[in-house]
């Protein structure tokens, strides 16, 4: 039977990994917590941020830093569903003559999965994804297949180029628990990477955490207590993001759909994570604030009105904190 880690340990082992992915990504901190965050809560990351920022090379390295079977898939326009999940081909034996189906698993039979540039793909393709992400599991041909754990989808994001590009559907952007935004680095930190990335040294990564110790941190992370008034918050702050008769002048005005109760549960579970990854053994206010907006933003859908005043999810989560 498996056991939690203790709270010492999976602070050790986020250090550890934190330490890993610093020998190739220079600054770029709290992307990093961030994504650690989903990593040990057992949710999946939308990384979103413009071309050349290392979002992929933060994903790769990720999967350096861990015993776990990686798989890349680069989405594009032509992409099918079987692509993804896998397919199903007959063989015959040279022997007998007798033919049988055998289903050959595609690259979502991972434990972690880079899902580059996924809003390349039309809405059919991307939907392969939802049953993998939320059920561990895919069905092709009626027969369902179970995915190994740990799994965590990293799915990249390019915001600005729309060109051939498919937005991703609601139901889809649900099931990220994180949404991350990527931005440039500081003048020293982009000081730092060219001359890091401009010569024939290249940073080697050194597996430092095996697949039961992820599982394990995971179920540290359920086991960490939240206090009433803390679950109080989490389930105040989502519905207060929803336009309902007795919500917020600015939420009637601005908002037409609000985030739906996974939102809660992922603002808990990644509070809880958060504390994990500072060594403390309970979820804090400040925990649920912190990854209140990389929850919530990609969850609230905002209306015509807002679009025309320039107001974004950014803008609406930052007043939903201040006010809740």
């Amino acid at each position: 039977m498996i056991h939690p880690l203790s709270l010492s340990e999976a602070a050790a082992l986020a250090a550890r990994l934190q330490k890993e992915l610093g020998r190739v990504i220079i600054g770029q901190q709290q992307v990093i917590s961030e994504i650690l965050t989903a990593f040990l809560a057992g949710g999946h990351v939308l990384l979103r941020g413009v071309p050349g920022l290392a979002k992929t090379l933060l994903i790769k390295t990720i999967a350096q830093a861990v015993h776990l079977k990686f798989s890349r898939i680069q989405f594009t326009p032509d992409l099918m569903p079987s692509d993804i999940l896998g397919t199903e081909v007959i063989e015959e034996d040279r022997a007998t003559g007798a033919r049988a189906i055998r289903f050959i698993p595609g690259p979502l039979f991972a434990n972690i999965i880079l899902a580059d540039e996924i809003n390349r793909t039309p809405p059919k393709t991307q939907s392969a994804l939802l049953e993998a992400m939320q059920e561990y599991q895919v069905t092709v041909g009626g027969v369902r297949h179970q995915l190994d754990r740990p799994l965590f989808v990293l799915a990249t994001q390019n915001p600005i180029e729309q060109e051939g590009t498919y937005p991703l559907p609601e139901a889809q952007l649900d099931r990220f628990m994180l949404n991350v935004v990527m931005g440039y680095p500081t003048e020293a930190e982009e000081r730092a990477i060219l001359a890091q990335t401009t010569t024939t040294a290249e940073p080697l990564v050194t597996p430092i955490a095996t697949g039961e110790e992820i599982e394990r941190a995971r179920m540290l992370v359920r086991d960490i207590p939240a206090a009433d008034n803390i679950i109080d918050y989490a389930t105040r702050l989502v519905r207060a993001s929803r336009p309902q008769d007795d919500a917020l002048d600015f939420v009637k005005q601005w908002v037409r759909w609000g985030a739906g109760p996974r939102a809660g549960q992922s603002l808990l579970l990644a509070g809880k994570a958060r504390a994990v990854l500072q060594g403390r053994p309970a979820v804090s206010l400040d925990d649920i604030r912190a990854v209140a907006p990389p929850v919530l933003r990609h969850r609230l859908l905002v209306n015509f009105q807002a679009e025309a005043e320039g107001v974004d999810t950014e803008i609406i989560v930052k007043r939903l904190i201040e006010a809740v």
